[in-house]
Parts: structure tokens; C-alpha cells; sequence
């Protein structure tokens, strides 16, 4: 489960960085590029969450 949550991270760094360029060089394509990059981060990171908590809930009942 860390790892789904980091690789999301990382996409969300990466994103953020390609808008950032994109932003600085005047290059909308590669601003709209990072920003949807940043969010499709932002949302596997929200399922991950989601998929901690059902798993952890599952656990909790079992006991």
C-alpha cells in the first residue's frame, strides 16, 4: 500500500514540476500536461486512502 502512495507522490512532484516549466517557457501544452499529471496523482492517492481504509475496516470486523 506505501508504495501506490509514493509512486502517486512522485506523480504528483512530477506533475508539478512539468507545470512549473511549462508556466516559466510560456508552453501552455506542457502546463496542461503537468496539471494533469499532478492530478491523476492526487487521485490514485485518494485510492490508495480508500483501499487502506476498506482494508482496514475488513480487519477490524474479522476480529
Amino acid at each position: 500500500m506505501e508504495k501506490e502512495k509514493y509512486d502517486a507522490k512522485v506523480k504528483q512532484a512530477k506533475g508539478s514540476l512539468r507545470e512549473a516549466a511549462g508556466r516559466l517557457t510560456g508552453d501552455r501544452k506542457r502546463e496542461a500536461k503537468g496539471t494533469a499529471e499532478k492530478l491523476s496523482g492526487k487521485i490514485k492517492e485518494k485510492a490508495a486512502d480508500a483501499k487502506e481504509a476498506v482494508k482496514n475496516a475488513s480487519n477490524k470486523e474479522s476480529l
